[in-house]
């Protein structure tokens, strides 16, 4: 190959750089201004919510989330060990300890049935990750939070516009939380935002968000906040982004399912398997490298490198990272799948610039990497 095939690239038209010329020109560049009230408005209604509150980042949304709910040091939030770390150091912010618990083999996301033997009387809620563009099981999830008193937060960063049994994800919980990281289905370069129902918490969310201020009082700071605001002009491209995002969102699902007719029922490459319940958001396309390809995935990650395409492990499981590791060893708890996804799992270039040409390069080097594998694990059982 003589170029490079990217796992990501934003897909910006001159509809955005329109709008950010316009924020500009405005000299509303901040944390105020017009294309931040629209932006708030349009993905609320989007998500089918009430409010949105834009944001930062996507880490920021998790921290002021947990802010807002009065997490603190002593409490415990239960949060899927197979996600980015993110999600983990947020709960820390807070002084509180993330407990991790497996994911299901099949959607990849938090396994109801491992949720309530995780919950002790120091548990306060729980964060659903939506793991690579597919919603978690949220009905048991929320009947297991009504039973023992706790929240649901939603971690969306990766889930934009997926829907759980024909409901918008970023509602289902107390509060939803997103990112429009340069690699995201709708990005602005570094953002963020949250979705919530509860008008009660719009006004401490906004607090929190803007440095403790009291909007009754200008300068006066009741509470101790933080500076997470995003900026009119982060907002001005996203707004873009929303205008943009049937034919964003149609791309991607095509490049998605061309990566599935290629590679499902391909020996020694296993994908996930979509819930029926779910219409996943097409963020990264990945895959397993089983044991029977005769090829570990780092090997075929370093052949695909080789061939001028970009690939990404799916994630270390943050149990075993060092900042984590020794908490959960006193728990003692087996997370079986989540090692499985962390060694084996590998994501695939997928955004919209791809052509049709590309994807199916990449499939015609994945397959033939794993091919190697096999026909190379046969001479073995030969010799």
């Amino acid at each position: 190959m003589n170029r490079r095939i990217a796992i990501a690239e934003p897909d910006l038209s001159p509809l955005e750089e329109g709008y950010a010329l316009e924020a500009i020109r405005s000299t509303w560049i901040s944390s105020t201004g017009a294309y931040l009230t629209r932006f708030e408005q349009e993905f609320a209604a989007a998500c089918g919510c009430g409010h949105s509150l834009a944001v930062s980042n996507g880490t920021t949304a998790i921290h002021l989330a947990l802010a807002a709910l009065n997490v603190g040091p002593g409490d415990e939030v239960i949060v899927p060990s197979m996600t980015y770390i993110a999600t983990a150091n947020a709960v820390r912010y807070c002084g509180a300890e993330p407990v991790f618990v497996d994911v299901e083999p099949s959607t990849w996301c938090l396994d109801p049935a491992r949720v309530e033997e995780a919950i002790t009387s120091r548990t306060k809620g729980i964060i659903a990750v939506h793991l690579l563009g597919h919603p978690a099981d949220m009905d048991p999830l929320l009947e297991i939070a009504a039973i023992h008193g706790l929240w649901v937060v939603e971690d969306a960063a990766e889930a934009t516009f997926a829907t759980y049994k024909g409901r918008q994800v970023g509602g289902l919980g107390r509060i939803g939380t997103f990112s429009f990281f340069g690699n995201k289905v709708l990005t602005c370069g570094e953002g963020g935002a949250i979705t919530f129902q509860d008008p009660t918490l719009a006004t401490r969310l906004r607090m929190l968000r803007g440095q403790g201020m009291d909007p009754r009082q200008r300068y006066y700071f009741p509470i101790v906040g933080f500076n997470y605001r995003l900026t009119n002009l982060a907002a001005a491209i996203l707004c873009g982004q929303m205008e943009r995002r049937a034919d964003i969102l149609r791309r991607r699902r095509e490049i998605v399912a061309r990566y599935e007719a290629r590679l499902r029922g391909v020996p020694g490459i296993a994908l996930r398997t979509d819930a029926e319940w779910a219409v996943t958001s097409p963020w990264m396309f990945a895959a397993t490298i089983e044991a029977r390809a005769g090829v570990d995935r780092d090997t075929v990650a370093r052949r695909l490198t080789d061939d001028g395409i970009e690939t990404r492990p799916l994630f270390v499981p943050i149990h075993t990272l060092p900042p984590y590791r020794v908490e959960h060893a006193r728990r003692g708890t087996e997370l079986p799948v989540t090692h499985g996804l962390g060694r084996d799992g590998i994501m695939l270039p997928t955004h919209t610039l791809l052509t049709d040409a590309d994807v199916d390069e990449v499939c015609d080097r994945l397959v033939a990497a794993v091919g190697a594998g096999r026909a190379a694990q046969g001479r073995l059982r030969v010799a």
